[in-house]
């Protein structure tokens, strides 16, 4: 059946495990004999809706909450 984590249809119904992406388990599976597939779904291959902010929040010192001093003339 479909996995709901990694959409695969990998999931054993009698062990409760997917066998691509190792669901319900908190980490995902991946090993280092197959460089492939860790290619296929490492970071950066979806959105990144978090990641992809990440070096300008760093440049700036993860400072929040903060507004741009006015210039005076």
């Amino acid at each position: 059946t479909l996995c709901v984590r990694c959409g695969k249809s990998s999931f054993h119904i009698q062990k409760g495990i997917c066998a691509s992406c190792g669901y319900p388990g908190s980490k995902m599976r991946r090993y280092q004999w197959s460089k492939k597939a860790l290619r296929r779904r490492t970071e950066g291959t979806g959105r990144m809706g978090h990641m992809k902010s990440l070096p300008r929040r760093f440049k700036n010192g993860f400072r929040e909450g903060t507004s741009a001093k006015k210039v005076k003339n």
